[in-house]
């Protein structure tokens, strides 16, 4: 999935959630941060914190990576 804002980034966060069988309450307890916040990102929140972002990625098991748009990495 190609993530170009905020709220897909929160789109692909939530499929994965409940790809994984997860609730939100679940995920917020094992990455660390609190439902509410979780709930927001999922919902396309553009000042989300970055770092607590990733956070939730990494614990859903998603890779984060940059590219050039031609397609060549940083």
């Amino acid at each position: 999935m190609r993530i170009v804002d905020a709220a897909s980034f929160g789109s692909a966060l939530r499929k994965q959630r409940k790809r994984l069988g997860y609730t939100q309450a679940q995920v917020a307890a094992f990455s660390g941060c609190s439902a509410v916040f979780l709930s927001a990102l999922e919902n396309g929140k553009p000042t989300a914190e970055l770092g607590r972002a990733l956070r939730v990625a990494n614990t859903l098991g998603i890779n984060i990576t940059a590219n050039q748009r031609n397609g060549d990495a940083l």
